[in-house]
């Protein structure tokens, strides 16, 4: 049985991925199966268009970011199911949005719009390249990894450009979503590998740099450097968990986070 309750999804992926596009079709269905509530869509391009327009100014960025979750706050409020159609490319941002339906106890959802980089580029260089190309690469290495943490994780993951009939997609993704509404303690198998898988790596995380560390500290010229390097292996543990690392990888990442955080003139001494 539908449930006519609203709730806040998250769109997240690359500028040009084809966000926009997505979140007004989603707009159009979720209208058609959630018949008594209004679904609205916040862009926050549209309140930087009214900001600076034609122009993109990023001291502005802050009061954006302000404004959109002030206006998500508004929809939410109402009773409005709301798409949050923005790049949500920080854990942090999501985190805002995440913070937002637990003050309404509604459902929040993460959906990753997985376009590929190079489609992306090339979408953006179709459409007149209104954002620089340079800009994109930029935000895909900053992107934040999902899984980083147990709730932001992606309810669904669509890919536009590997679906040719793009109706037939989004009726298929749209009765997924709805299925996991109406059953939101499901838990997919995909989150029960990723958090038995997590558990496992996180302990690897845990051995292999308490191993590392002791190893280290077996170097007199290092002693000094004790509380730091201590210091500073929590904070790669935080910063690396739930990342399923290998050994090799652990080590070498550990190794050039050690170096960068520590002020040791002779960086062989962490080998």
């Amino acid at each position: 049985m539908l449930v006519n309750k609203n709730f806040l999804i998250c769109l997240t992926g690359l500028p040009a991925s084809g966000k926009t596009t997505f979140a007004n079709k989603l707009k159009e269905i979720l209208e058609k199966k959630f018949t008594k509530l209004t679904v609205t869509i916040i862009d926050p391009d549209k309140i930087r268009q009214t900001m600076a327009p034609d122009e993109f100014n990023y001291t502005l960025e802050p009061i954006v970011r302000e404004r959109n979750l002030t206006d998500i706050n508004k929809e939410l409020s109402k009773g409005n199911i709301v798409i949050s159609d923005d790049l949500n490319y920080y854990s942090s941002m999501r985190h805002d949005l995440k913070n937002l339906a637990e003050n309404f106890k509604i459902n929040f959802l993460i959906i990753h719009i997985s376009t590929p980089f190079k489609t992306c580029l090339t979408w953006n260089e179709m459409r007149g390249e209104p954002i620089p190309n340079i800009i994109i690469d930029k935000i895909r290495k900053k992107f934040d990894d999902f899984g980083k943490y147990k709730w932001d994780y992606p309810l669904l993951s669509y890919d536009p450009s590997q679906i040719r009939d793009t109706d037939k997609g989004f009726e298929g993704l749209v009765s997924e979503l709805i299925k996991r509404l109406t059953s939101p303690q499901t838990i997919s198998k995909e989150e029960k590998e990723l958090e038995k898988s997590s558990r496992w790596d996180n302990q690897n995380l845990d051995r292999i740099t308490r191993i590392y560390v002791g190893k280290l500290l077996r170097n007199p010229k290092l002693i000094p450097f004790k509380k730091k390097i201590i210091k500073t292996r929590k904070l790669y543990m935080k910063l690396y968990k739930n990342k399923a690392l290998t050994e090799f990888e652990i080590v070498t990442t550990f190794k050039d986070y050690l170096k960068k955080s520590l002020t040791i003139k002779n960086s062989e001494e962490l080998s």
